[in-house]
């Protein structure tokens, strides 16, 4: 028997992906996976538009509320939980529905994506020399060690330059050698919502204006009190950085939500660049109302039993 297939919706923040997922899970008794990484945060809900439990409609939602805000994400971690969710769902008759923006916790998720060793002493020594010399001497070590993954790492991203050499030190191998290829280890369909930047970047003003009516600030606050600012991923999440600005007094209420809706902006076209060349992913016109929404999970669901 041909094992069922998850059906991932993917795309740029504010695309509708959360309806969607609503629609798809009703109609085909399915369960949501959240492969959004801020969403993982507990605590931080109206920053990162996470669906409350009465919007959730009674369907299963999981990998939600997973980690405190003084701990890091791990991709490896994610890969192992939401694969055996997946695995659970199916099991249980139901359908997979992966959501999120995240793009490399879907891949992680969805493709053969393997984890090189880590080793805590080589990272701090590592690290500690970025700090010290700056993330361009070490990318230029990298170029020169790993052409091919220089190349795909920004001059300026220390900590995926650091994982590289990290992986070069204790291998001996390239570190392109061990990044994903496009090649499913779980049955999966991706489906992405697509729009303009025109008819998206309204959306994400609006969404950004009504975070801070539902009390953003006060979110992060209270999440400050929990130990925000030791975090190291959590606290850098756009509208949460911003926020912790607005906090020390370094900007008032209206930079706040510009900068805020700017960030996100910057996201979105991020999001779109990484999806964009994976030749897999079935587009469809992201919802408008609730008649675009049906159409586009009539359309999603076209796509995964095709």
């Amino acid at each position: 028997m041909t094992p069922l297939a998850a059906i991932a919706l993917v795309g740029a923040t504010a695309a509708g992906k959360s309806a969607l997922s609503l629609e798809l899970a009703e109609r085909l008794g399915g369960e949501v996976v959240n492969a959004d990484s801020m969403q993982f945060y507990r605590g931080m809900d109206i920053g990162t538009a996470k669906l409350t439990v009465a919007q959730r409609r009674g369907i299963a939602h999981h990998q939600l509320d997973t980690l405190d805000v003084t701990e890091d994400a791990s991709v490896a971690r994610f890969q192992r939980e939401a694969r055996a969710d997946i695995d659970a769902i199916h099991e249980r008759g139901g359908r997979a529905i992966v959501v999120g923006g995240s793009g490399l916790y879907v891949r992680a998720l969805l493709d053969r994506f393997a984890f090189p060793p880590t080793d805590p002493a080589v990272r701090a020594r590592l690290e500690a020399r970025a700090q010290e010399q700056g993330p361009g001497m070490l990318h230029r070590e990298l170029a020169a060690a790993d052409p091919a993954a220089a190349a795909r790492i920004p001059a300026q991203n220390a900590k995926r330059i650091v994982r590289a050499l990290e992986v070069i030190e204790l291998t001996g191998q390239p570190f392109s050698s061990t990044l994903p290829t496009l090649e499913y280890e779980i049955p999966a369909v991706q489906v992405g919502l697509a729009i303009s930047y025109e008819e998206l970047d309204p959306r994400i003003e609006a969404r950004v204006d009504q975070m801070w009516e539902l009390g953003l600030v006060d979110e992060v606050r209270a999440l400050e009190a929990r130990g925000l600012r030791d975090g190291v991923t959590a606290r850098r999440a756009v509208g949460y950085a911003e926020t912790l600005r607005h906090l020390d007094g370094e900007l008032d209420e209206a930079s706040t939500r510009a900068l805020i809706q700017q960030s996100t902006r910057r996201l979105a076209r991020k999001q779109a660049k990484w999806f964009r060349p994976d030749s897999r992913v079935r587009w469809i016109d992201a919802p408008r109302d609730l008649a675009d929404l049906d159409r586009a999970a009539t359309d999603a669901i076209a796509a995964a039993t095709a």
